[in-house]
């Protein structure tokens, strides 16, 4: 069984790693927050590095789940001396596919290959091991990291080269900002109507107009006024705007698109850093003057 450096274990990292530590994994952790590796070890297992050229040495496959392609890069810079030919990168970060595919061409001179392999299902599907990985890279590369993304997820998606994986997550993520979007607006014009809006989410649900958001977001976490889905507002608008370059680079009008990353920054300039991104449904609530969700005492 290969040995695992895992760098970066934050909200979701750290159920991963962990899903890997279950499945009888040598894993080793770094994060950048003091502390908190040896929290990991003490908590699930494994072993802390405390740098991040620490990590690298003496294992197999390194994955990387960070918050942009910037810390991705700086962190591959610091353990490329201790990064062995024949080792394997998953970098499974939402990050920029033209950073990946560069970051890729570097360690391949070094015959290092690497996949990218972000992941979607959030906090509770990352505890359960139930991820859905969207994978991009060489055919050979991807059947030698299945056994670990297997630990991880429950499906696994080859969408193309390298790359490719990210690009779909972008896109599967601004599918669900503008799914999110629109069913807020409806709630909230059936709200002013005089409807209940814990009546419409079930009416949506078992219509046409169901999806992610209706099922597993609007009741949990806007309408109970809880806003802690475990993803950041801030992650969304970054995923929304790889989606939008994504687009560029092709030539591809994205009216729809630009409106929703739009109206996320301005969300996340109105809140401020470190909000949720279910907090997205404060700014038609403002705009609308309709509340949809509970304050804090009334849950």
């Amino acid at each position: 069984m290969e040995k695992i450096a895992f760098i970066g274990i934050g909200n979701m990292g750290w159920p991963m790693a962990a899903c890997l530590v279950r499945q009888g994994y040598d894993v080793k952790v770094f994060d950048a927050v003091p502390g908190r590796a040896d929290a990991f070890v003490q908590e699930v297992g494994g072993a802390a590095a405390h740098t991040p050229a620490d990590i690298s040495a003496g294992v197999d496959v390194i994955i990387t789940m960070l918050p942009t392609s910037l810390h991705v890069e700086q962190a591959l810079t610091a353990t490329t001396e201790n990064i062995s030919a024949g080792s394997l990168v998953i970098e499974m970060s939402s990050g920029l596919p033209s950073v990946t595919r560069t970051l890729a061409e570097a360690l391949a001179l070094r015959g290092v290959a690497m996949i990218d392999a972000p992941v979607s299902g959030g906090v509770e599907r990352a505890r359960s091991g139930t991820l859905a990985i969207l994978a991009g890279g060489d055919l050979a590369a991807l059947e030698r990291a299945r056994p670990v993304l297997e630990a991880m997820g429950s499906s696994i998606h080859r969408i193309g080269e390298v790359g490719a994986g990210q690009a779909m997550k972008a896109l599967n993520n601004l599918v669900s900002a503008g799914g999110f979007l629109i069913g807020i607006e409806a709630l909230i014009i059936g709200k002013s109507f005089g409807l209940d809006p814990e009546l419409m989410v079930d009416a949506l649900n078992s219509s046409t107009g169901m999806n992610n958001s209706t099922k597993n977001k609007f009741k949990q976490y806007v309408l109970s006024g809880k806003f802690d889905s475990g993803f950041g507002l801030d992650l969304m608008v970054k995923d929304l705007a790889i989606a939008l370059d994504v687009g560029a680079a092709g030539g591809t009008a994205t009216p729809f698109s630009a409106l929703c990353l739009e109206l996320a920054r301005s969300t996340a300039g109105l809140l401020g850093p470190g909000r949720d991104h279910t907090e997205f449904a404060r700014l038609p609530e403002r705009l609308s003057g309709v509340q949809l969700h509970a304050e804090p005492n009334e849950t």
